[in-house]
């Protein structure tokens, strides 16, 4: 696990020492990301420079450091991740008369492209990457991205100066970068509390999409540069479906523990000290069971606990943890704690980014790195095989409004939002729920939703019209509004899944986990998701053994439930969050105030201040809990305050 950079610019004759300097200025910027080694490689004539940070994982003598060139000196590469079957591949590449100075995957990986091809290569390769290739017979750099989308990748053009790198603020480092705020990448980060790929930040700069080879050509010209596709999420989605797997219950439980049991013995393969995050729900769980089916010592696990009630799972951690008998560790975080992350969210994050889970996420990686230098995680269980809520609140609230005419659906609606929600919460009296009244105007939303897909809109959406908050802003079209991009499932879970698969997972879960534990030189592992196999077993797998009985992740439970009691599991899904509204309303409210302040949101220009400033005082009064919309605003701010 690594971060690199680069940039490519034939059009104008500089010094090696100097593109040696600014390529190395670029790669300091992500030392977080690689702290045991440097490198830089520089063509002057060719106007090349790659840098790289090295966080050692596999071997660490110097056979494996980076920039690398292959054995022919054709091509030199910078990589970030892990091909988890770099020795089957060696051994078939030795058979064919390649030969190795060290055990790294960047020389297998390097050999593969000789052999085959980038192309058939990077199709071959099973894990996580994105990685930089020079040819210097083609004089090409291509960009490859992972199936996913796990490890981040970065480009967009200075004048005529192509840059790269795995986080933006490489690309800050370099002279000629300048960044101007995309105020339509503005709108969608508060559709979605995340700016979805390609988009960024910054005008003219993008994330290059999942699965993705990019090649620049020495003739090319800003703009014209276009990327294959060498894997679709759409096309294995549509294909899982239309062939589904024919084996009874039983041989597609056995066939799933194999293929995990298999991944996730693969992603244990390390030269460093090797643990897991464990939150005691089923995703993680599963990921230290079958670990622990492997290992001859005790997994390391951790967890970090909250005393707040409704954020703690570190009991339930606990026990799992007692039952496999690993060797557990965890950390109880003090509000204050927690809170002092939050200034660090802006450089850490890099772009705005409001899942506010990114606090737990960074103090359990915090937590991990003390004692191991990878951890796996369950990340993608939801998202393969049912299990957010929101699958079935959807299906459960079309099924109770559906019937209605359109007509009376928007009647009830306008009757919901007559009465303010503190008059509502007056009306309802005791309640089971705080501010019931708020819970009122929320319904109202939904039961106008002419379909079931907009509700779902509904549910994964924080600012409801975002244009109206940006100034000059305008939406584009992401797979989550435009419906062209959508799957022809059967079932409406199975298109939220894809949704998610393809928006959710890569732009807010995968940059969450990487941003999180790469800013504590941790490398994470996701065995669901960077096997592409089991990802493509998965979708072949008919809805009835993923959601059964209005509870999500059935087969996967059931492969859990061989090493761990059912009891121990079976709970209502918990969040990984902390208590940010209240938090806002108690010590982060000076702070808020601040960020919110209308004379400071005129100035800057980038917000409509009245909508922000009503939901803050509502907020605030207690009358209804804005705090996903509210952290939206605050995320930018923070970010704007300190990378402006």
């Amino acid at each position: 696990m690594c971060g690199i950079t680069g940039f490519f610019d034939n059009t104008q004759s500089t010094s090696a020492d100097s593109l040696a300097r600014t390529v190395t200025r670029m790669s300091d910027r992500i030392r977080h990301r690689g702290p045991d080694d440097s490198g830089a490689w520089v063509d002057a004539e060719a106007g090349i420079a790659l840098g790289f940070r090295r966080l050692a994982i596999l071997d660490l003598s110097p056979t494996g450091h980076q920039p690398m060139q292959s054995a022919d000196e054709r091509f030199v590469m910078v990589f970030n991740g892990e091909i988890y079957n770099f020795a089957s591949l060696r051994d078939e590449l030795a058979s064919l008369g390649h030969s190795f100075r060290g055990t790294s995957d960047t020389e297998i990986m390097l050999a593969a492209i000789r052999q085959w091809g980038l192309l058939p290569a990077v199709q071959r390769f099973n894990g996580m990457f994105a990685f930089a290739l020079w040819d210097k017979r083609e004089h090409t750099l291509s960009l490859v991205r992972d199936r996913l989308g796990i490890k981040p990748l970065y480009y967009g053009w200075a004048g005529k100066t192509l840059l790269f790198g795995s986080e933006l603020k490489t690309l800050r480092a370099h002279p000629d970068f300048q960044g101007e705020i995309n105020r339509d990448a503005l709108t969608l980060f508060l559709r979605h509390n995340y700016i979805p790929a390609p988009h960024t930040i910054y005008r003219g700069y993008s994330k290059l999409l999942p699965a993705s080879i990019l090649t620049i050509q020495p003739d090319r010209q800003p703009g014209e540069e276009t990327a294959k596709i060498y894997w679709s999420a759409r096309d294995t989605v549509v294909n899982g479906l239309a062939q589904p797997f024919a084996g009874d219950e039983n041989e597609a439980i056995d066939t799933l523990e194999n293929l995990l049991t298999d991944s996730i013995g693969l992603r244990m393969i390390a030269d460093v000290p090797l643990g897991a995050f464990l939150s005691g729900g089923v995703d993680s769980s599963t990921v230290v069971a079958l670990m622990q089916k492997q290992s001859s010592r005790p997994v390391r696990t951790f967890t970090i606990g909250f005393n707040e009630a409704g954020f703690d799972e570190a009991q339930h951690a606990k026990a799992v943890a007692r039952h496999l008998g690993t060797d557990h560790t965890e950390l109880y975080v003090t509000p204050e704690e927690a809170r002092a992350v939050i200034p660090r969210l802006p450089s850490l994050y890099d772009e705005p980014f409001a899942d506010s889970s990114q606090i737990p996420t960074f103090l359990v990686s915090e937590l991990a790195r003390r004692h191991v230098t990878v951890s796996l995680s369950g990340d993608g269980g939801d998202e393969l095989f049912g299990g957010y809520n929101r699958y079935f609140w959807t299906m459960r609230l079309w099924n109770s409004i559906g019937w209605l005419p359109a007509s009376l659906r928007h009647t009830v609606a306008r009757g919901m939002t007559l009465f303010t929600p503190e008059t509502w919460s007056k009306l309802l009296g005791r309640s089971n729920y705080p501010n019931p009244g708020d819970k009122v105007h929320k319904l109202s939303e939904i039961m106008a939703a002419p379909n079931p897909e907009a509700i779902f809109l509904d549910l994964v959406s924080h600012w409801k019209k975002p244009e109206e908050v940006v100034i000059n802003g305008s939406e584009p079209a992401t797979p989550l509004t435009d419906r062209a991009q959508w799957i022809n499932a059967r079932t409406l879970a199975e298109r939220m899944m894809f949704l998610d698969l393809v928006t959710y997972l890569p732009d807010d879960i995968l940059a969450k986990v990487d941003r999180a534990s790469m800013g504590t030189s941790l490398e994470a592992r996701a065995p669901f998701l960077d096997d592409h196999e089991t990802v493509e077993f998965a979708w072949k797998l008919p809805l009835n053994l993923k959601i059964r009985n209005g509870q999500g992740k059935w087969i996967l439970r059931q492969v859990l439930y061989r090493h761990v009691p059912r009891e121990m599991i079976e709970r209502p899904k918990m969040g990984f969050g902390v208590p940010i509204d209240s938090w806002l309303r108690g010590p982060l409210k000076e702070w808020s105030e601040t960020l919110l302040d209308e004379s400071r949101l005129k100035r800057e220009g980038y917000f409509n201040p009245a909508p922000i400033r009503q939901k803050w005082q509502e907020h605030l009064s207690g009358a209804r809990n804005w705090q996903y919309y509210l952290w939206d605003i605050l995320m930018f701010q923070a970010w704007l305050e300190t990378n402006a």
